[in-house]
């Protein structure tokens, strides 16, 4: 438990950011399934149309600190290699 003033403030400070992640995490994780499934099912056009929402998705959690900017850019470019890839 935290005895110091500051140190009670940053285990606060902790749990309000672990919640807003999680949420944020949890939506990138959905819209990574999505579009595995697609993928998965080799549906081209439904894949393409969903990968502007993936990386959207992807951003706004890279912008927020819950993933590392390049990690989002990694993993949007795989997935769109991988629908290009599709035929």
């Amino acid at each position: 438990m935290a005895t110091h003033k500051s140190s009670e403030k940053r285990a606060r400070q902790s749990i309000k950011r672990s919640a807003r992640n999680a949420s944020t995490l949890k939506s990138v994780k959905t819209a990574q399934k999505k579009v595995e499934t697609l993928l998965t099912a080799k549906d081209k056009k439904a894949a393409a149309a969903l990968l502007s929402s993936f990386a959207s998705t992807m951003g706004k959690a890279a912008q927020k600190g819950a993933i590392h900017k390049k990690a989002a850019a990694r993993k949007i470019s795989r997935v769109s290699k991988q629908i290009s890839a599709l035929k």
